[in-house]
């Protein structure tokens, strides 16, 4: 064997040894490190210092620096060395050592700051640099208020740094860039200062084409996170123009001669077009659009960013008006709001056009357009269905069967607008169906008939009832497909088994029958087929069932738990990253390196955790544990006492991914664990016993702590506002015993304040950032409005006299977004909260009253009917709950709503209006309402889009026969009328028909006459009905 080679594997030998017996073994070591690095020749050194300084940080991980006071010794020998290589070696022990056990050198990271300022000079020794940065990336995230001075002054030389390797080593300056993203992550300010020079640096990398792909790409990543956590100092320091103008070159660069881009291409070979896909420099711009719309105010984005839009859309270049489309796309998920207001029709009109574009590439990028509208700009995308669904069903025509990547195109761009049209899609159902059953019958590629069978789901979930004379066809395809054994419809196979949940949530009880055949159906297939896309949508087929079998699902619980936490525990797909393993070297000698990789692999796998710094994980294995985290929810809640004898393993699986590293899985842990709470109050609700009280209340004892403390500490905004929905649906269905214990009410409200005070981790910005600007993005208003949800929630669940000094508190949080310079979207959350939270106060909002009417009045004449119906909820609940001091101003307010309800052409806000003054006649001192007031408030009747409201007009119903039944033979036409409408309208809670009929049964029998007047009036078959059911026949 060659004699390099025994020395570059002994060192690992011993290393595999050390965690066998580290005792006996480190003293052995400890010391003779340098003595071996000096008797190495030259030419090999590199490769033996590399498993020597791993051998030495298995060492220091073991007994750490006080058991080994020489390994500072040698480091501060080698890395102040007059000889380079010297230095360079100890640079490569000082990275992996300290790598290995960062927060042991928390003590000494001034020295190591300076050292860093000196290494990170010498442009001349390209290793010295790569493991300077290196040693600065493992530092960054453990470094101090007082580290900043000395830290800040590195900025400008990794800049120098990074700049130097990158003609020597792409790959090597690759990594080097992890450097800026754990400084800008880092909780202390070091990047502020240099924000424009960092900029400028990566703007000159990502427009450079002479340079590889990689490189630009990873560029681009920290400029996205850079807007991600910077995006306050961006615009400070003016520098959103500089990186707008770069954008949109690399957004609209043209393949090269006789090529597309990858997603413009047409294959049968879609796994090489889903890898090929997102990897270019021009992918990963646009990410970064995305990224500046998701976190700059849309008022400080669009006029920067329009002009270039529209000089890009106006082209004649076909890769320029594409990228103009690609930026729509992405705008609308961050500027939503913005364009639901101001900007939908015409950029709508602009995506339409893009349709019938004569390059296909404009093409593709106009149906991924009008997808990620479909998906961002509801409801008010759908209102276009006339204007959107012929162009959707003439394009789909068009494409060939065999054109699949094309297909796809058209296919998500349907979907996403179909599923969300609801009865909308009715006139459109034929053409549709015809489209999506035609693949199914004929012969075609598994391709086009998996994307037929995925658009049948997206159809039902619009279609509900109106699929039925449909669902024989759909039912006998899924079933062949479902039962295949051929190898390559697995893919539609898998998709059949989604879109049958699908089914089965859309058509309710026509599954029923099915649902046991369903269920072993999917449990077969789980035994039979090993495959993480497979597992996914069975168990989401299971989470729908169980809607539809609730505890009959029972006997098959066993089994799919045990599937589903396997498929939580499992480790399938996770690769293990070591520590140490990355190394610089120019010339290095790859034969051995090959040689030396063979060897040591074989010794990997009796190494402990402890080597391992990371994992890798394919995206198929995190999906399947988010679906099993949302199935069990589901599934918790609907099975109820059923589950209780899975619910503490179960538990303990799911609450082990709140520290798993992809955020869509942490999301879904916190939410399945909000569904286990809701779940066992039911069982508690349900069957009543101490085990079940006590699993209960032990569960909320963790479930509530991880909540606060997520919200608190998650850098993620997206699972941060999954928490707080979680949290308020805990609330509204555990009530009082989600905050025991005493304090914890206390603890609640202080997060929910960080919250509105944008103080937790995720809102968090430098200190010298923070200035007096009210803008936000909409994505933080969104994050605002999830706390605001959560409030009601919490004073309902805390009672009025309880929650009051706390409103107290957020109040003056609330009130300032309803200032007239707050966007539309602020007044409307602020004010429904305030309007919500009135009603979980009760009588207690008495107190409140002088603070909260004049808000609530002078947004109940906001242009905005969102806004409007809002306020006027909240004047209707004030009325309701306030007592004497909100009586005192029924006069003022009859004034504005009385003439309101005469003149308002939007439904919901009339709808409200008819809630208010229901409420307010109902709160009246005299008990005796108004009988103009009334007969207005009946004409306005039936209501068209609040229809929660209907349980506030039963009250009233209730009321009328209670305290002034004589009262209503005036109104007895409109009485008759408003039943007769809503009679077979199933929308209607039976209790506010049940107080109507009582009412009416009054009148027939002490205002005959009157009645038989009023029952004269309706059509013949409208009275017969009613005299039916009143049992006048």
């Amino acid at each position: 064997m060659c004699p390099n080679l025994v020395k570059t594997l002994c060192p690992h030998l011993l290393k595999v040894s050390l965690l066998a017996a580290p005792l006996c073994l480190a003293t052995m070591c400890r010391g003779r490190y340098w003595r071996v690095i000096e008797e190495i020749s030259p030419v090999c050194r590199h490769c033996v210092s590399l498993s020597l300084a791993q051998l030495s940080a298995t060492i220091f991980r073991k007994e750490g620096l006080e058991a080994w006071p020489q390994l500072l010794q040698l480091l501060q020998h080698s890395t102040h060395s007059p000889h380079s290589p010297e230095r360079e070696m100890g640079l490569l022990l000082l990275s992996v050592v300290v790598t290995s056990r960062p927060e042991a050198f928390q003590p000494h990271h001034r020295e190591l700051l300076r050292l860093l300022n000196e290494t990170l000079g010498e442009v001349g020794s390209p290793g010295l640099l790569f493991y300077s940065l290196r040693t600065l990336t493992t530092m960054a995230p453990y470094l101090s208020t007082e580290d900043v001075p000395l830290a800040r002054m590195l900025v400008p030389k990794l800049i120098v740094a990074v700049q130097t390797l990158i003609p020597i080593d792409e790959a090597k300056a690759c990594e080097a860039l992890e450097v800026l993203d754990e400084l800008l992550e880092s909780e202390v300010p070091i990047i502020t200062p240099y924000l424009s020079e960092v900029l400028t640096f990566c703007l000159e990398v990502a427009r450079n084409v002479a340079l590889g792909n990689a490189i630009r790409v990873r560029v681009l990543c920290c400029l996205t996170f850079l807007v991600k956590v910077k995006s306050k100092a961006l615009l400070k320091n003016r520098l959103l123009p500089p990186l707008l103008h770069t954008l949109f070159p690399i957004m609209a660069a043209e393949p090269l001669p006789g090529q597309l881009d990858p997603e413009d291409q047409d294959s049968e070979e879609e796994e090489l077009e889903i890898e090929l896909m997102g990897e270019t420099p021009k992918h990963f711009a646009v990410q970064v659009v995305d990224m500046l719309a998701l976190h700059l105010p849309p008022d400080k984005l669009c006029p920067q960013l329009m002009p270039m839009l529209e000089e890009a859309l106006r082209s004649e270049s076909p890769y320029q008006r594409k990228a103009g489309l690609l930026v729509l796309a992405v705008l609308s998920d961050g500027a939503g709001d913005h364009i639901r207001q101001r900007l939908l029709p015409p950029l709508l009109q602009i995506v339409c056009k893009g349709l019938e574009d004569p390059s296909q590439v404009v093409r593709n990028a106009a149906l991924f357009a009008l997808g990620q509208f479909s998906e961002n700009l509801q409801p008010h995308i759908s209102s276009c269905s006339r204007e959107v669904m012929p162009l959707l069903l003439a394009y789909l025509k068009s494409v060939p069967l065999g054109h699949t990547h094309h297909l796809a195109k058209a296919c998500y761009a349907l979907e996403n607008f179909v599923e969300n049209l609801g009865p909308k899609v009715q006139p459109y159902l034929p053409e549709l169906m015809e489209c999506m059953l035609q693949p199914l019958r004929s012969p075609s590629s598994p391709r086009a008939k998996e994307l037929a069978v995925s658009a049948l789901g997206a159809i039902a979930t619009a279609a509900q009832a109106s699929l039925l004379p449909y669902f024989p066809a759909i039912m006998e395809h899924l079933q062949e497909f479902l039962l295949t054994g051929r190898e390559d419809l697995q893919p539609v196979q898998i998709q059949s088994l989604e879109t049958l949940g699908v089914l089965a949530r859309a058509v309710g009880e026509p599954m029923r029958p099915l649902a046991e055949e369903c269920c072993q159906l999917g449990l077969g297939l789980c035994n039979q087929v090993d495959d993480p896309d497979l597992r996914r949508c069975t168990y989401s087929l299971f989470a729908a069932l169980s809607g539809l079998m609730g505890e009959g699902l029972a006997p098959h619980l066993e089994q799919i738990t045990t599937l589903m936490l396997l498929s939580l525990r499992s480790t399938e797909g996770i690769v293990p990253q070591y520590d140490g393993s990355s190394s610089f070297l120019l010339f290095d000698d790859e034969s051995d390196g090959e040689e030396e990789e063979e060897l040591m692999d074989e010794d990997v796998e009796e190494e402990d955790d402890s080597e391992i710094s990371g994992y890798s994980v394919e995206n198929a294995f995190f999906d399947e544990k988010e679906d099993t985290c949302a199935a069990l929810g589901e599934i918790s809640v609907n099975t109820s006492v059923a589950f209780l004898p899975y619910m503490e393993s179960v538990f303990e699986e799911v609450f082990k991914l709140l520290e798993c590293p992809h955020l869509n899985v942490r999301k879904a842990a916190h939410e399945a664990l909000g569904q286990f709470c809701c779940a066992l109050h039911k069982a508690c609700q349900s069957c009543p016993s101490e085990p079940n009280t006590a699993a209960l209340q032990a569960a909320l004892a963790r479930v509530v702590p991880s909540y606060m403390h997520s919200v608190n500490r998650e850098r993620e905004r997206q699972v941060v506002m999954a928490v707080l929905e979680a949290l308020t649906g805990v609330l509204r269905s555990c009530g009082t015993l989600t905050l025991k214990p005493p304090g914890r009410l206390a603890e609640l409200c202080s997060m929910l304040k960080s919250v509105l005070q944008r103080k937790t981790a995720c809102q968090d910005t430098d200190e010298e950032e923070e200035e007096e600007d009210d803008d936000q993005a909409e994505y933080d208003a969104m994050l605002l409005e999830h706390a605001g949800e959560a409030i009601p929630a919490l004073a309902a669940a805390a009672g009025g006299d309880s929650f009051a000094p706390f409103f107290a508190g957020f109040l003056p949080l609330l009130v300032c977004k309803t200032k007239q310079g707050c966007t539309v979207a602020e007044k409307s959350f602020a004010v429904g909260t305030l309007a919500e939270t009135i009603q979980g106060l009760g009588a207690a909002s008495a107190q409140f009253v002088s603070r909260l009417l004049p808000v609530l009045l002078s947004t109940a004449r906001e242009a905005d009917p969102e806004v409007r119906s809002n306020a006027i909820f909240g004047l209707g609940v004030l009325a309701e709950h306030g007592g004497h001091p909100a009586q005192e101003h029924f006069p003022k307010l009859l004034g504005l709503l009385f003439p309101l309800l005469a003149r308002e052409r939007h439904d919901r806000v009339r709808d409200n209006i008819c809630g208010a003054l229901a409420r307010l006649l109902m709160a009246s001192p005299t008990r005796k309402p108004e009988p103009q007031v009334l007969a207005a408030l009946l004409h306005a009747l039936p209501l068209k889009k609040d229809l929660e409201e209907w349980v506030t007009i039963g009250h009233l119903f209730s009321f009328l026969y209670q305290s002034s039944p004589d009262q209503v033979v005036d109104v007895a036409p409109e009485l008759l009328r408003i039943c007769s409408l809503i009679l077979a309208d199933n929308k209607i809670p039976p209790d506010t028909k049940a107080a109507l009929l009582l009412l009416l049964t009054f009148l027939a029998e002490q205002h005959a006459d009157s009645f038989q007047a009023a029952l004269g009036s309706l059509p013949v078959d409208k009275a017969q009905e009613l005299q039916a059911v009143l049992g006048l026949s």
